[in-house]
C-alpha cells in the first residue's frame, strides 16, 4: 500500500522514474560578488556556495576547481602542451612564457563551512577541502569564501586581452566546486579540456569599470542601472564602477565578457528566445555579424523542432575566446573571419546549448556525447537553412583519415589522455556524429528522430551517460543496440563489408557477402538489373533481435535470415538470374562507416565465378 501511494505521488507531482538506472544528482546554489580591477586585471570576490549532499554518500571532503592556476609556467597544461607531439597552436608553449602580471591564479583567503574555518590544500588547479563537519547524506551545508584571482593573459578560453583586442573573456574564472555523483567526485585538473559540474542556481554581482559593456549567462536584473537603453543596445556611462547584476536558474556553469567597445544587438526567436549580440564593429566584422542574427534565429527553430526545445529565454553570442567555446545561455566565438566561419562555429555553439548546457553529460569522459552530437545537430541546422539534405560526409572523412593514419584510440576514456590531439579531436567531434548518423542506418530515420527528442526530454536537466542513451533508442527502435554502443566507443574496430564471388543456384544467383572487418552490421543491399530494376535487400545483425523499418516504404525491400555476427561470410540469394544482374552495391546510402568502399559495389563483369571453400 505505501508502494502504491508513492509511485502514484510521484507521478502526480511530474517526477519520471527512470528505469535505467536510480538516480540522483547533487545541486549548488552560489551567490557571488566580485570587482574587477581593469588596471591590474585583478579581481576579489565572495562566493556563498548552499552545497545540497542528494546522493547516499557521507562526505567527508569536498573539491573545488581553481582553473585560473592552469595558466602558470609548469602547470599540467604547460607541461603536458609542452610534450604532445601536435600541441594545440593557441596553447604551444605560451604558458611557459608567462610573467608574473600575465599568469592566472586563484588565491583562496577564507573558507568557511556553516560559519567554521576549514582546512583546505591546493594542488594545481584542485583544491581538496576537509570538513570539520561530515555532509550527512539528503542534508545540505553552507560554504563561505573570499578569494582573490588575476586574470591571465588569454591562451585557451579564459583571460584577458585576446589576439582579436576583447578585454576580458571571463569562462571558468571562478573557484567551482567540483562535480560528485554516482562514480564519486570528478576533481580533474584543468590539463586541456572538457568540464563536469553540478547543476544550480546562481546569483552573480560584477562591479567594472563603466565603460565596460557585459554579456555572458543569465538575465540581467539591472538595465536601468547600468545605463538607459542597454536593451536598444547602446549604454549610457555614468561616472564610478558600475555593478552588473546577473541571475541564472538550472546551469551548471556562469560565464561572463566584458569590452568598452562592444556593440549589442537583439534578435527574437519565434516562440522561442531572445537573441543578443555582443561585438566589436568594425570593417571585419559589421557586415558578417549583421548577416549572422537572421542565421542564428534560424538554427535555433530548427534545433526546437527536431531535437527539442531550448528551456531559456535568451541567449548570448559574445565575440571573445579563442576560436568558440561554449557555456550556459551564451557562447564566446571569435569574431573576425568569414560569414561561412562565423555562423558555422556560432551555430556549433548554440547547438551545445541541447548537448552539454541542457544535457550535460559527462563532457570529460564522454566527449563524443557533447562535441559529436552537437556537431551532428549543428550541421544539419545549417544543411537545413541552406536548403539541403544532411550530409555528414566531412565527419565520415575525417573519421577514415584518423583510421589510416594509423592514430585511431577507443572513444571511451577521458578526453585529457589520448595521445594526440588529433585522435581526441576526431573521437570527440567526427566519430560522435557519425554514430548518430548510423544509428539512423541501424533503427531508421523515423526511429531516430524520434528517439532525439525522446532522449532529450527525458534527460534534460541531468546528467545522462552513454547506457541512457542508448536505452532509449533501443526503446524507441525495439531493437537491441547495447552491442553497436560497445563495439564504436570501447575498441578500435573497424566495419569493412565486401561483395565476394557469386554463383546460380536453381536458377537465381547466389552472392557471397564477406565480413573483413572486425565490427559487425546489419547490411542494406541493391541489385540493379540490366533492365533498370532495382532490388533493395535487407540482412539483419542478430544481435539486433529485430529489423529496422522500410527506408523508403515505396521502395519495397525483402528481409533475408539474420546474419549471425561470428560468421565471416553469408550467402544471399538474388530474384534474378545471374545473367540478369547489372550490379551489386551494399550499403548504397554510404552510412556505414566502412572503411573500404572500394569492395562494396561490384558489377557483373567484376564479379568472380563462385568456387565453394568447403571443397
Amino acid at each position: 500500500m505505501k508502494a502504491l501511494f508513492l509511485s502514484t505521488l510521484l507521478l502526480s507531482t511530474g517526477v519520471q522514474l527512470f528505469a535505467q538506472r536510480d538516480y540522483w544528482q547533487q545541486r549548488v546554489e552560489y551567490t557571488m560578488d566580485v570587482k574587477l580591477d581593469v588596471n591590474t586585471h585583478r579581481m576579489t570576490g565572495t562566493q556563498k556556495l548552499v552545497y545540497f549532499n542528494n546522493s547516499p554518500d557521507t562526505l567527508n571532503k569536498v573539491y573545488y576547481h581553481l582553473y585560473f592556476n592552469a595558466f602558470q609556467p609548469g602547470s599540467m597544461m604547460d607541461v603536458r602542451s609542452r610534450n604532445l607531439p601536435d600541441p594545440d597552436r593557441r596553447v604551444m608553449d605560451r604558458i611557459s612564457k608567462l610573467k608574473e602580471d600575465e599568469i592566472g591564479y586563484h588565491h583562496i583567503q577564507v573558507l568557511k563551512q556553516d560559519g567554521k574555518d576549514v582546512s583546505f590544500k591546493v594542488t594545481g588547479t584542485v583544491m581538496e577541502v576537509t570538513l570539520p563537519k561530515p555532509l550527512m547524506p539528503k542534508t545540505k551545508t553552507t560554504f563561505e569564501m573570499k578569494f582573490e584571482s588575476q586574470v591571465p593573459l588569454q591562451i585557451r578560453r579564459s583571460g584577458r586581452n585576446n589576439r582579436e583586442g576583447i578585454a576580458y573573456s571571463m569562462t571558468q574564472w571562478y573557484p567551482k566546486i567540483a562535480e560528485y555523483d554516482f562514480q564519486g567526485w570528478h576533481a580533474y585538473q584543468y590539463v586541456a579540456r572538457e568540464f563536469h559540474s553540478p547543476w544550480g542556481d546562481f546569483d552573480v554581482k560584477v562591479t567594472i569599470n563603466p565603460k565596460f559593456v557585459l554579456g555572458g549567462t543569465g538575465k540581467l536584473q539591472n538595465p536601468n542601472q547600468i545605463g538607459h537603453g542597454y536593451e536598444n543596445g547602446s549604454v549610457a556611462r555614468p561616472n564610478g564602477d558600475l555593478t552588473w547584476h546577473f541571475v541564472a536558474k538550472d546551469v551548471i556553469d556562469f560565464a561572463w565578457a566584458a569590452d568598452p567597445d562592444y556593440t549589442h544587438d537583439i534578435a527574437q526567436v519565434p516562440n522561442g528566445p531572445e537573441l543578443h549580440f555582443f561585438y566589436q564593429k568594425n570593417e571585419k566584422t559589421a557586415d558578417t555579424w549583421k548577416k549572422i542574427q537572421p542565421i542564428a534565429v534560424k538554427v535555433f527553430q530548427h534545433l526546437n523542432e527536431n531535437f527539442g526545445k531550448y528551456p531559456f529565454d535568451t541567449y548570448s553570442v559574445i565575440q571573445g575566446g579563442d576560436g568558440g567555446m561554449e557555456y550556459p545561455m551564451c557562447t564566446l566565438i571569435l569574431g573576425e573571419g568569414s560569414l561561412e566561419g562565423v555562423a558555422g562555429t556560432m551555430a556549433h555553439e548554440v547547438a551545445h546549448s541541447w548537448y552539454q548546457m541542457t544535457l550535460a553529460s559527462n563532457e570529460s569522459l564522454h566527449a563524443w556525447m557533447d562535441e559529436g552530437f552537437t556537431d551532428f545537430a549543428s550541421d544539419e541546422a545549417m544543411d537545413a537553412i541552406a536548403g539541403g539534405a544532411p550530409d555528414h560526409r566531412s565527419s565520415y572523412q575525417s573519421y577514415f583519415a584518423l583510421v589510416s593514419s594509423g592514430l585511431q584510440e577507443p572513444a571511451n576514456q577521458h578526453s585529457d589522455h589520448f595521445n594526440t590531439n588529433r585522435a581526441y579531436s576526431t573521437m570527440a567531434y567526427s566519430m560522435g556524429a557519425v554514430m548518430l548518423e548510423q544509428l539512423k542506418y541501424l533503427v531508421g530515420e523515423k526511429n531516430f528522430y524520434r528517439g532525439m527528442k525522446l532522449y532529450y526530454n527525458t534527460w534534460k536537466m541531468k546528467h545522462p551517460e552513454p547506457n541512457d542513451f542508448i536505452r532509449i533508442m533501443e526503446k524507441v527502435s525495439g531493437l537491441q543496440l547495447h552491442w553497436y554502443l560497445r563495439y564504436w566507443i570501447n575498441t578500435t574496430k573497424r566495419i569493412d563489408y565486401a561483395i565476394g564471388p557469386i554463383t546460380e543456384k536453381e536458377g537465381n544467383a547466389v552472392v557471397e557477402l564477406q565480413r573483413v572487418g572486425e565490427f559487425p552490421m546489419p547490411i542494406d543491399l541493391t541489385v540493379i538489373l540490366k533492365d533498370g530494376t532495382k532490388q533493395q535487400y535487407y540482412i539483419p545483425m542478430n544481435e539486433l533481435l529485430g529489423n529496422k523499418p522500410e527506408d523508403d516504404p515505396k521502395q519495397k525491400r525483402s528481409v533475408a535470415e539474420a546474419w549471425p555476427w561470428v560468421n565471416p561470410t553469408y550467402g544471399l540469394k538474388i530474384n534474378a538470374k545471374v545473367s540478369e544482374i547489372e550490379s551489386i552495391e551494399i550499403d548504397p546510402s554510404q552510412r556505414m562507416a566502412d572503411i573500404n568502399r572500394k569492395n562494396n559495389k561490384a558489377l557483373l563483369s567484376e564479379l568472380k565465378p563462385y568456387t565453394d571453400p568447403t571443397k
